[in-house]
């Protein structure tokens, strides 16, 4: 069937075909333009070279459109459209078919030449260039020879920084892992300790303002309280916050002759509350100073002291000095006791409270290597803990040394008699270094 719309349902054919109707071959009716149509699809198609347009298969059942073609993707491809040829667009053809391709061509990219930089490199030796003749050097050569110099005294600097770094001994790297060591700040901890004593020192002139007491009255109070530290087997730290309490207290307050034992039991009761655990009674204190005061006059004395001292009872002592310093020597026990036994004997002495307490402890962990014969010097480690060096250790050792001598005599022999002990390890038997009286060594 030449005109049938089985597969183009609902499209209406136009009626008036040209022609007109005619009579068949056993009385069926055929349109004129039929063969026409079709010959002028085929010839579109030849020209076009476009692909034959797929057919689709509908089934009508129940309403439901079915599209077998493509099932698959259930999608419908597009129908593609084709224009009718005419003597215009088969023209714009064959002149598209004639014309040569024209091919596009890139500039060529210029290919820049590798520099030799060491070939235009000139380099000049300025002392070539002074033998030339030539009067100035170029600037560019002066500032040359100024960065190579400069260079030199850096690398010299940073060698002789190494080396000092090999000479220091890092004495806080055993304590990493202990928690109570406090590495991590206990270079800032002492750096303010060293602050600190400067505001907490003494005058060392105090006594001045004294009129009923005097240094050696002081010296025997001091003595007197060494032997009662003893007794009660205090703390290391008690004693010498008490004699710190004592000066600091005497240095704003004038005190009558019969009330300074009085002040000496006070500020030892005071001290065993700051450091110790167990704490004297005061009927103790009284009963050690043969019941020369009274309990009401210790509790009054105690307000007094505290007011005095504005409640400012944590200073940095020579104690606190002591274990540090005796960390960055490496210290073994016997240099620790006659360390201790020179330091003590500096308490009682009224003219040593012109030394800083960090002074005090590093000139008597000096002295105590150099009467052991342990060193003669005292070594970066300490110098970088301490920030002392020996020149300026040297005055106060002499005057340990002429203590040292001096301590199994006189009256104030109590620091002698409680280093004479096996607890603490005879240190009095060791002979004082008496070579450092001499000026220089």
């Amino acid at each position: 069937m030449a005109g049938s719309d089985e597969n183009y349902p609902g499209v209406i054919r136009p009626s008036n075909l040209q022609g007109g109707l005619r009579p068949g071959v056993g009385g069926k009716v055929t349109g004129g333009l039929g063969q026409n149509r079709r010959a002028l699809s085929t010839i579109n198609r030849n020209v076009m070279g476009a692909p034959p347009l797929h057919c689709a298969v509908v089934h009508k059942r129940n309403d439901i459109t079915e599209n077998k073609t493509n099932a698959a993707t259930n999608k419908i491809p597009p129908v593609p459209i084709h224009r009718p040829i005419t003597r215009k667009l088969a023209a714009q053809i064959a002149s598209k078919q004639h014309q040569p391709a024209v091919e596009v061509t890139k500039p060529p990219v210029p290919v820049v030449p590798i520099r030799n930089e060491s070939a235009d490199c000139i380099i000049i030796d300025a002392e070539e260039y002074k033998t030339t003749g030539n009067s100035a050097v170029p600037m560019f050569v002066q500032h040359t020879e100024a960065m190579m110099e400069e260079i030199d005294r850096m690398d010299e600097e940073i060698e002789m920084e190494d080396a000092e770094d090999w000479s220091i001994v890092d004495i806080d790297s055993p304590d990493k892992k202990n928690s109570l060591a406090v590495v991590e700040y206990i270079d800032d901890i002492y750096a303010y300790y060293k602050k600190a004593e400067i505001v907490s020192c003494v005058p060392p002139n105090y006594m001045e303002q004294q009129f009923d007491i005097n240094e050696r009255m002081r010296g025997i109070l001091i003595d007197w309280l060494i032997e009662v530290h003893y007794k009660f087997e205090l703390l290391e730290e008690t004693l010498y916050l008490t004699v710190n309490l004592i000066d600091r207290f005497l240095a704003v307050q004038s005190v009558i002759r019969k009330k300074l034992q009085l002040v000496g039991i006070t500020a030892m009761l005071l001290a065993c509350k700051y450091e110790e655990v167990s704490v004297p009674v005061v009927e103790d204190l009284i009963l050690i100073s043969d019941r020369a005061y009274t309990r009401k006059e210790v509790l009054e004395m105690e307000k007094l002291m505290v007011n005095a001292l504005q409640f400012n009872m944590t200073v940095p002592t020579a104690y606190a000095f002591m274990r540090r310093f005796l960390k960055a020597a490496q210290s073994d026990k016997k240099v620790e006791l006659v360390s201790f036994f020179l330091i003590e004997l500096c308490l009682v002495e009224y003219e040593m409270l012109r030394f800083p307490p960090s002074m005090l402890a590093a000139a008597a962990i000096f002295t105590a290597q150099c009467t052991l014969g342990v060193s003669k010097e005292w070594n970066k480690t300490c110098e970088r803990h301490s920030s002392y060096v020996k020149d300026q250790l040297l005055e106060c050792s002499k005057l340990m040394v002429c203590f040292h001598q001096k301590a199994a005599i006189g009256k104030l022999t109590g620091v002698h008699r409680k280093y004479s002990t096996s607890k603490y390890g005879y240190a009095t038997r060791c002979e004082p270094a008496s070579f450092l009286l001499e000026a220089w060594f």
